[in-house]
């Protein structure tokens, strides 16, 4: 059993996120693109830069990864946490370039971001208010970086863990059951980011 793995699919964030979760606690964390590890690990942490069609091709194309992926959360009930597109792909679809399927886990489609007010600019970058919606876990209210230009609209309002606001209301994370997924960049979040990813190395959901 590996405590946890962080899946390796060219994500341009993969050892900033990594070298971030080293820094929250996780000593033992593996970087991998072998689906037998994933599906055996401990909990598990997709990154992701990009456009969501990219990401979910590169993913797609490890062969069995997506199944080790569905095997460990969806059957084992393995800590989940997606980072930026990683949190994304979480959804039904993503409309970037075009309708793309994503994995499905949390219903609801990622879409352009358009501000009510037209002199707020498109990507959201830079640090913004992360505020609750509910008790979620793992998060805390406070200030986090994010960098953007498509938001995850969920189909329940229930998934919606906490919510930022750039031009009206955008997610900034989404929960469900073992699954927790962040728009903002938590390894540049410095002591924001730092303390949620060891609250998720924590995490017994």
């Amino acid at each position: 059993m590996t405590a946890l793995t962080l899946i390796d699919y060219g994500a341009g964030n993969l050892h900033s996120v990594h070298n971030a979760l080293r820094k929250a606690g996780a000593s033992d964390a593996v970087i991998t693109a072998d689906p037998a590890v994933v599906a055996r690990a401990d909990r598990i942490v997709l990154p992701g830069v990009g456009a969501f069609r990219a990401c979910m091709d590169a993913l797609s194309a490890i062969p069995g990864m997506i199944d080790a992926m569905n095997e460990a959360v969806g059957q084992r009930g393995t800590p989940f946490l997606g980072v930026c597109v990683g949190m994304q792909l979480l959804a039904d679809a993503g409309e970037e370039f075009g309708r793309h399927a994503g994995l499905g886990w949390i219903p609801g489609t990622v879409r352009l971001i358009e501000p009510t007010d037209p002199a707020i600019k498109v990507p959201h970058m830079g640090w913004n208010k992360v505020s609750l919606n509910g008790t979620p876990p793992l998060l805390e209210t406070g200030e986090a970086y994010f960098l953007h230009s498509y938001h995850f609209e969920a189909a329940d309002p229930a998934h919606i863990a906490a919510v930022t606001d750039h031009g009206g209301p955008l997610v900034a994370a989404v929960a469900r059951d073992t699954i927790i997924g962040c728009q903002f960049h938590p390894e540049k979040s410095q002591t924001y980011g730092l303390s949620f990813l060891s609250r998720f190395l924590e995490w017994r959901p």
